[in-house]
C-alpha cells in the first residue's frame, strides 16, 4: 500500500544556503532507492524558516529501508547540524 511521508524541518535563514543542496542530495539519492515514488519540498508563506518534504513510496517497508539506509543516514546528520529544531517525520497510509 503507498504511503505519503512527511518531513517538517526549520531552519534558520541563515542556513537555508547550506540545506538545499543537502536536500537535493537526499532526493538524489532517493531516486535509486527501491519504491521510491516522487517528493516535493514546501516551504511556509507564514514561516520561511518552515520546510515540508512529502515523498510518495509504494510502501512502508521501502520507506524504512531509505529512512535507515547508510548512505541517507549520513546526510541527514549533515542536515542535523542545520536545525533548529528537531525534524518531524509523519507516516501517512492512504485512506
Amino acid at each position: 500500500m503507498a504511503i505519503k511521508t512527511i518531513i517538517k524541518r526549520t531552519i534558520p535563514k541563515e542556513k537555508e544556503s547550506e540545506l538545499l543542496p543537502l536536500l537535493l542530495e537526499l532526493r538524489s539519492n532517493a531516486l535509486s532507492q527501491p519504491g521510491y515514488i516522487s517528493a516535493e519540498t514546501l516551504r511556509n508563506i507564514d514561516n520561511p524558516e518552515e520546510f515540508l518534504v512529502i515523498g510518495l513510496w509504494q510502501s512502508v517497508d521501502f520507506w524504512n529501508a531509505w529512512k535507515a539506509s547508510k548512505k541517507r543516514m549520513e546526510i541527514q546528520e549533515r542536515i542535523d547540524t542545520l536545525l533548529r529544531l528537531e525534524d518531524e517525520i509523519s507516516t501517512y497510509y492512504y485512506s
